[in-house]
């Protein structure tokens, strides 16, 4: 007997080995970036890409507001050559991150997504700061 599950068969483990290691190239997850940005060794820029309003209503402390259409070598230009962003909006019901994402590899900077952004983070139990 077949589950739903099982119905379409997994894929071989080396093509699976290959998509998981791919998949960490592009997300980092709220956990991670908590642990990094507590114990001082985030070596990325985490950015908020969400509107200064939903920025100042609540937000991971640490992260600078950026939202996704302001990005430009302009804006991005004052950090390191090869710095990596991490970028986060409001939640897996919000492609602003994507779009921030695209801009970025567009003008060559190194990024990561915060799978799950705020809600992601609200759900981990951690919690936003208020203010800009």
């Amino acid at each position: 007997m077949t589950s739903l599950v099982t119905e379409t068969p997994a894929a071989a483990p080396s093509s699976a080995l290959a998509h998981f290691e791919a998949r960490l190239q592009y997300e980092t997850d709220c956990w991670d970036v908590h642990a990094s940005l507590a114990s001082g060794d985030a070596d990325f820029v985490l950015l908020d890409v969400r509107s200064p309003q939903a920025f100042a209503a609540g937000h991971v402390d640490g992260a600078v507001n950026l939202p996704h259409a302001q990005i430009s070598t302009e804006r991005v230009g004052s950090y390191p050559p090869g710095t990596t962003f991490v970028v986060y909006c409001a939640g897996p019901h919000c492609n602003g991150a994507n779009k921030a994402a695209v801009r970025l590899a567009r003008l060559g900077c190194p990024v990561k997504e915060m799978i799950g952004g705020v809600t992601g983070w609200l759900d981990e139990g951690f919690t936003l700061i208020k203010g800009e």
